[in-house]
């Protein structure tokens, strides 16, 4: 579009900049952002957005509910950044308190959700903790307890199953930190899920098998894990064919986000994959917000570039993480991690 100034617009314009050339008091120049990828700012902002200090919530009608889930996210992102050690510490507490635990995996009676018992155990054994007793509970036993014949997890539920590809993987992730290590039948159910095109779904068992990004994502961790490397290198090769220019990846919905964009890159550095790695990992920064944003919201990574919502914020953050370090599930620790919630530097 082109745009036209009268001959008084123009006077003022060039009165304007003959006032700024000769004014005392310099301007007061925008602060700028100090390293262009910043995990660690990124694992700072997720931990002041913590309820407490130790939890997440998903409100819903307008009510609080806990996010267990969520919340382990952010477990494994500050040990992926190395940094918010503490907050990572309060969180897992949370998580492992009965009442909370119990609401998260079930009871493991009447309720036991294969996926949440996974994700829990690996949560533990990444911070140096023993799955095998958490308050009383042997989180190993009773994820071993729910594998079927066929090699498959699969939830204990009046309500159905709703175990997939992320229940699947987190529970051979977690099986890895054991003595016992991974069933054989666990690892081949998972590589038998595999679409034509090399990816993963995230349901098998499907009419038709539908490759999914974030599902693929973990699978190819997992099976890297548990050792079956050629099924790992076929989800790899879809992942780095379903890359876009710009670097980024696209859930189901098909926008190019944090959230799919994190996992993705997380996996293709875990694989082997350095020059996919590092344009997912530039797309990513692209969404880091920075210091020309408030204060509140510096660090935070968007979901998608669009208009800033904490809401979606703290998991599209948590995944980044994930993909910004390129430190896969099975290698996460806290043994160096620093307590604290660092901030992005500006200046």
């Amino acid at each position: 579009m082109v745009v036209r100034l009268s001959r008084h617009r123009l006077l003022a314009l060039f009165c304007g900049v003959l006032a700024a050339l000769t004014l005392a008091t310099p301007a007061v120049a925008a602060p700028t952002q100090v390293g262009a990828v910043r995990p660690d700012a990124a694992a700072g902002w997720l931990a002041r957005q913590l309820v407490d200090g130790e939890r997440f919530e998903t409100v819903f009608d307008g009510v609080a509910y806990p996010d267990q889930g969520l919340t382990l996210d952010a477990v494994f992102a500050f040990a992926a950044a190395g940094a918010a050690d503490d907050f990572g510490a309060q969180a897992l507490a949370w998580v492992t308190r009965p009442g909370v635990r119990d609401g998260y995996i079930g009871d493991g009676v009447t309720e036991a959700y294969a996926g949440a018992t996974a994700k829990l155990a690996l949560a533990v054994a990444v911070r140096g903790g023993d799955p095998t007793d958490v308050g009383g509970v042997d989180l190993i036993a009773r994820l071993r307890s729910l594998q079927s014949p066929s090699g498959r997890f699969t939830d204990l539920s009046a309500w159905g199953d709703f175990s997939n590809a992320f229940s699947q993987s987190f529970a051979i992730l977690a099986l890895d930190r054991t003595t016992q290590g991974v069933p054989t039948a666990a690892a081949g159910w998972l590589a038998g899920t595999r679409c034509p095109d090399g990816g993963y779904p995230l349901l098998a068992a499907q009419p038709v098998c539908v490759s999914d990004v974030d599902a693929t994502a973990v699978v190819v961790q997992a099976l890297r894990a548990a050792g079956r490397s050629a099924d790992a290198a076929a989800g790899l090769r879809w992942l780095v064919s379903v890359q876009r220019v710009d670097g980024g990846f696209a859930s189901a919905g098909g926008v190019a986000n944090a959230n799919s964009t994190g996992l993705a890159a997380q996996a293709l550095r875990d694989g082997g994959r350095p020059v996919a790695w590092l344009r997912a990992r530039l797309f990513l920064a692209g969404l880091q917000v920075g210091c020309a944003a408030p204060v509140a919201d510096r660090g935070a990574v968007d979901f998608d570039g669009g208009v800033f919502d904490p809401a979606t914020a703290t998991r599209a953050t948590a995944q980044a993480v994930l993909g910004l370090t390129g430190t896969g599930y099975a290698r996460l620790t806290t043994a160096t991690a620093s307590p604290g919630a660092p901030i992005l530097r500006c200046r």
